[in-house]
């Protein structure tokens, strides 16, 4: 039988070179997987930590921290009206706890939200905590590729 300090190493991986909790079931792991391709597409984004588990950031701000606390769940930044709107359409998927209540961040599931709704979820996500200038030049980007 392992040990509780073997138990708790092998919950260990890094992320920016630095050691982070992760989730123990693989399925969340490839889930993270997924929503990070998905963010380190968008500019200014990079891995990272914060609080001791993975997050991304933007230029520095956190966007997004994988959550190892009994609930699990990606602590992604939301504005209000939006997260409301979310909460009533599939709790299955998003969620709170009383820790994010005043605080525009909301808990997604990220083994149970539709592949096709999470690029856009992360990209207003991004569109939170990126400066004006990032925003304009992605923007100005995309219209050119139209």
């Amino acid at each position: 039988m392992a040990t509780k300090r073997a138990k708790k190493k092998a919950n260990r991986t890094k992320v920016a070179g630095k050691p982070v909790r992760t989730a123990r079931a693989s399925g969340a792991t490839a889930a993270y997987g997924r929503y990070l391709k998905i963010a380190l597409k968008l500019p200014g984004t990079e891995a990272s930590t914060a609080y001791g588990t993975p997050s991304v950031k933007v230029k520095g701000k956190i966007l997004s921290r994988l959550r190892t606390e009994a609930e699990g769940a990606l602590a992604l930044m939301c504005d209000f009206i939006d997260r409301g709107v979310l909460l009533q359409a599939d709790p299955n998927v998003f969620f709170l706890t009383d820790h994010y209540r005043n605080y525009p961040m909301i808990l997604v599931r990220l083994d149970r939200i539709r592949p096709d709704a999470l690029p856009e979820l992360v990209e207003r996500a991004w569109r939170l905590r990126a400066p004006a200038k990032l925003i304009k030049e992605h923007d100005a980007r995309r219209q050119d590729e139209q």
